[in-house]
């Protein structure tokens, strides 16, 4: 079965043009014009990934509200923002909305293409059954592989997809510094650095906010990131 891909453009042309070239490569796609056309489709049927505008015609967030609507259907769905807006207030804010990727429309095609692959790996990856480790526990978290779940102290940690696998990849080997190359590697994402560090910032606001004393996540400077072994109990 073929790939559900979501295109919440207002343009007709450019709708047009990223569905051609989507379907092309084997997918599905639905394409919506509205905010409001996009959602009630996806009160029926969520797709398989959400490539969303944010200005959508006179609704100059609407993209913005969408994916907030979205993730609370879905945490795991992959959403990627695709906008002519690039700004890094725009970037930040589509990341802490649960966005897995911001990617400008001078991005050329390819490049989409293989965001997108490489976000379907990911998924996959995740969604697959785990021969051996099911569940990871350092100190109080935990990390549930079978449900993509992740609990501080108790208490359920509301990470997306991409949050989810980035602790996870951290969070495996405590002590261990993970530049940013290996841990787009491991993570089976394709972003750069200033991607990385939001989705960093967004991690440790989640787990803050269920424990302010947090501080498992160190940022060691020039090289990467880390889980700090000696904090996490």
């Amino acid at each position: 079965m073929s790939r559900r891909i979501a295109i919440v453009e207002d343009e007709p042309v450019i709708r047009a043009n990223y569905a051609d070239v989507l379907k092309k490569q084997g997918y599905e796609v639905a394409a919506y014009a509205s905010r409001s056309e996009a959602l009630g489709a996806f009160r029926t049927r969520l797709p398989d990934l959400a490539l969303i505008d944010i200005g959508l015609a006179d609704d100059i967030d609407g993209g913005f509200a969408l994916c907030r609507e979205l993730r609370a259907m879905s945490a795991n769905l992959p959403i990627i923002f695709l906008s002519a807006r690039d700004s890094d207030f725009d970037i930040v804010a589509g990341l802490r909305l649960g966005a897995d990727d911001y990617l400008t429309k001078d991005v050329s095609l390819p490049h989409l293409i293989a965001r997108i692959a490489a976000l379907f790996r990911r998924s996959d990856l995740l969604a697959a059954p785990q021969a051996v480790e099911e569940t990871i526990e350092r100190g109080r978290l935990k990390l549930d592989l079978k449900r993509l779940a992740a609990q501080w102290d108790g208490k359920r940690v509301d990470l997306t997809l991409t949050e989810f696998w980035m602790v996870h990849t951290l969070a495996r080997f405590p002590g261990h510094v993970k530049d940013r190359d290996s841990l787009m590697r491991d993570a089976k994402i394709v972003v750069d650095d200033a991607t990385i560090t939001s989705h960093i910032k967004r991690i440790r606001r989640k787990f803050l906010a269920l424990d302010p004393a947090f501080d498992c996540v160190d940022t060691v400077y020039g090289m990467g990131y880390r889980w700090n072994a000696d904090t996490e109990q």
